[in-house]
């Protein structure tokens, strides 16, 4: 939205309105029967995110659990196992203030840069968010120079058939993701939508490289700036959002991180609140004055007990749903060591656990959707609950 006199108007008006999409393809890919699909209708209901099917499923930087991540082919995967939303980009910029698509700014995890000795002079140690991080950092290559990188699997002892892709994509840039996002949503006669998140803006503002300018302006010049564009913005720094939301009308959605956490942003400015504060009543109400919804750890809607069951679910699906805000907690993997202990099968690191088990838990407990690194497996999961 542009101002910000006109906030709480725009957030409701955000709420009503939030995109025009049809229901996603999970129904047409996994051939869901007519019970599940009219769940659909009556859980979703309106256009926007809120006509989605659901619990949406949301492809956790493309289908991360079968591509390295954050690639064209993870996003395109995603599509074509029915996700109903990719989360096509977590934004970092380059040297050059041009915005691309990794999960940190550090790329050494993420891409074969280690393998050109013409950037070797390149890595250095820095303090990412009070982190000491070394590494290769974007805001250190031009976008030329990174376009000669190619990306690699991130967690290969998770996922070591992922690795026979290595090398296969180069990194994309947020420009190249949205005119992808059109190119998919003509060819599939359905809109397309996707969820890209920025990435430590604190720390890029204070290089003089701000992210939110940058997404707006980008945004604005493909149209995509409206409170009817297929693109929902995120952040695990409230501010960012705030900021946004002067900036452009998509919907905006705030991720929380563990109870005990700061946000970078609050730490940066001596702000004392804790995720435990923004989860109460009031810190909830807040957020919904410029924000649309909350991306919370799955372990604020179910926590684990020291041996890393799951315990009783806490308040949190009910709290934000007064207070008009969508949750999507993140994130669902099929892999033993990311679910909850109850729910592994063996010891295998790369070892498939009950997680049809682990998404009916989280199901129930209300949440308006969840990333997963495996969309095929979590429609299933929507099916399998949505006909229970």
């Amino acid at each position: 939205m542009a101002t910000q006199e006109n906030e709480q108007t725009g957030a409701t008006g955000r709420r009503m309105l939030l995109g025009a999409a049809v229901l996603g393809a999970g129904g047409a890919v996994l051939g869901l029967s007519g019970t599940a699909r009219a769940a659909e209708a009556r859980h979703g209901g309106g256009g926007g995110l809120r006509g989605l099917p659901r619990p949406t499923i949301i492809g956790h930087r493309g289908a991360s659990g079968y591509r390295p991540e954050h690639t064209l082919g993870a996003y395109q995967l995603a599509l074509d196992m029915g996700a109903d939303i990719v989360e096509a980009g977590d934004l970092v910029p380059t040297k050059d203030g041009h915005l691309v698509c990794r999960h940190e700014p550090e790329i050494g995890g993420t891409t074969d840069v280690a393998d050109h000795p013409e950037f070797a002079g390149r890595r250095k140690t820095k303090l990412l968010d009070g982190v000491s991080t070394t590494g290769w950092f974007t805001e250190d290559f031009t976008l030329a120079e990174l376009k000669t990188l190619r990306a690699t699997e991130r967690i290969p002892a998770n996922r070591p058939h992922n690795t026979l892709y290595d090398g296969r994509w180069e990194i994309p840039t947020f420009e190249e993701v949205l005119k992808w996002q059109d190119e998919q949503s003509r060819r599939r006669g359905k809109q397309v939508w996707i969820y890209p998140e920025l990435k430590h803006p604190t720390y890029f503002r204070g290089q003089g490289l701000p992210l939110e300018e940058r997404v707006a302006k980008v945004l604005h010049k493909h149209r995509k700036d409206r409170r009817n564009a297929p693109v929902v913005l995120q952040s695990f720094e409230p501010t960012s959002i705030q900021r946004l939301n002067k900036l452009v009308d998509n919907p905006l959605v705030v991720l929380l991180s563990g109870a005990g956490t700061r946000p970078w942003d609050f730490v940066e400015t001596g702000d004392p609140r804790t995720v435990a504060d923004l989860i109460k009543p009031a810190g909830l109400r807040a957020i919904a004055s410029y924000a649309q919804g909350i991306g919370p750890t799955l372990d604020l809607v179910i926590p684990k007990d020291a041996n890393g069951n799951l315990t009783t679910p806490t308040t949190l699906v009910s709290d934000a749903h007064k207070v008009g805000l969508l949750l999507h907690p993140y994130t669902m993997r099929n892999e033993n060591p990311f679910l909850p202990a109850n729910f592994r099968k063996g010891t295998d690191a790369d070892a498939y656990g009950d997680v049809f088990g682990a998404y009916r838990a989280y199901f129930a407990t209300g949440i308006d959707g969840v990333f997963t690194d495996h969309p095929d497996t979590g429609l299933l999961a929507r099916e399998d609950f949505v006909n229970g």
